[in-house]
């Protein structure tokens, strides 16, 4: 399979065969699993159990052929990020793979970029790769109900739980520790709430921020929107096109920019960047403080970075806009290439490897422009 196109004319028996020639499949085919959860031995033996219990979904035949990539993906890749972290526990014995869905994630995230699958369409997969382990233990959640509605922006609480269904049927288990009964709970919690096939409605986009950025967020808030000004905050690599994207979508917006603060201080991307992150934020926090509408451009790769200066902006009662800029890897090197400065393309690539994609959750409003 060389890009999306070929996987959308493939059929699912060539499609299992393409990715069970990978590396990433021959990763899987050396990791043993514990036996006591699964008695059927490797990952790889494991992802393709699971895989037909895809098929075998009553609900499989009646999905759209997107719907049904998105489960097949989810399957091929749910348990991609055990081989980087199964040891076995010094205390037990057994086999474990702590945090092995974040690792997933990142590496469905990489794969589905090479294969130029639509960004939307990718994220959701992502986060179903994320997730996918969530629905099993519902009821050890303190308010089960927050947890499929947190879920219902991220991805299709239908198909988390169906994915839920072939995992935990896609495997032979020596203790009868995933009962089906908490999955349909699942699903009976999303549709109570209706967000079994669409995101949780929140009153406004402040309620919906709110809710994200509290840990039992309030269902029955309707806060007033009233904002102070709108921060446009651009996420990309360098060289992605953010500053394109600034001067042709918000030509008059002031712009606190990370690289022309370098430029201003003379300072060097690989230095010590204190003096510049002190001196970007107390530009931010002028125009905070005077209520006017910016942009603030900088990579921001990763969640953490970019809550740093979300936390400011909501002090300040922003509306926090998020503009993802994402062209294909090879046209971000090339406009990189002929920047004054520019970045040193294994940089790029340690970038592009950590990124984290922003989502509707760290924002009010989010804009995804993929480019050529």
């Amino acid at each position: 399979m060389r890009n999306w196109q070929d996987i959308l004319k493939s059929t699912n028996a060539e499609l299992l065969a393409w990715a069970g020639q990978t590396s990433w499949a021959g990763a899987m085919r050396e990791c043993q699993q514990d036996a006591e959860w699964h008695a059927e031995g490797d990952v790889w033996t494991h992802t393709t159990m699971v895989w037909h219990q895809v098929e075998l979904l009553d609900d499989y035949a009646s999905l759209g052929r997107i719907e049904q990539l998105k489960l097949l993906f989810t399957a091929l890749l749910h348990d991609a990020g055990k081989p980087a972290t199964t040891a076995r526990d010094p205390e037990s014995g057994r086999l474990r793979s702590p945090r092995h869905s974040i690792v997933g994630a990142a590496l469905a995230r990489q794969v589905l970029r090479e294969l130029g699958c639509p960004l939307p369409l990718r994220e959701e997969i992502v986060h179903l790769v994320r997730y996918h382990g969530r629905p099993p233990y519902l009821l050890e959640r303190s308010a089960p109900e927050h947890e499929v509605i947190r879920l219902s922006w991220l991805l299709q609480n239908r198909l988390l739980y169906l994915f839920a269904l072939a995992d935990t049927r896609g495997r032979d288990t020596r203790e009868m520790s995933r009962p089906e009964e908490t999955l349909h709970l699942w699903q009976d919690l999303a549709r109570e709430h209706h967000c079994l096939n669409v995101p949780y409605f929140f009153a406004n986009d402040q309620a919906r921020f709110l809710f994200y950025r509290q840990a039992e967020g309030n269902l029955h808030y309707t806060p007033h929107e009233q904002y102070r000004c709108t921060v446009t905050m651009m996420c990309g690599l360098p060289g992605a096109g953010k500053d394109t994207w600034l001067a042709k979508h918000q030509p008059r917006l002031p712009v606190v920019s990370l690289d022309a603060i370098r430029e201003d201080l003379d300072v060097d991307a690989t230095d010590n960047q204190g003096t510049v992150i002190q001196e970007a934020r107390e530009r931010c926090r002028q125009h905070l403080r005077a209520g006017e509408d910016f942009a603030f451009n900088a990579t921001n790769v990763t969640m953490s970075l970019r809550k740093r200066w979300i936390d400011l902006f909501a002090d300040y009662s922003a509306r926090i806009e998020l503009v993802h800029i994402e062209p294909p890897l090879a046209t971000v090197l090339r406009q990189n290439a002929k920047r004054p400065d520019p970045v040193p393309s294994s940089v790029i690539h340690k970038l592009a490897a950590k990124m984290e994609v922003p989502d509707i959750t760290e924002c009010h409003g989010i804009t995804f422009e993929e480019g050529d």
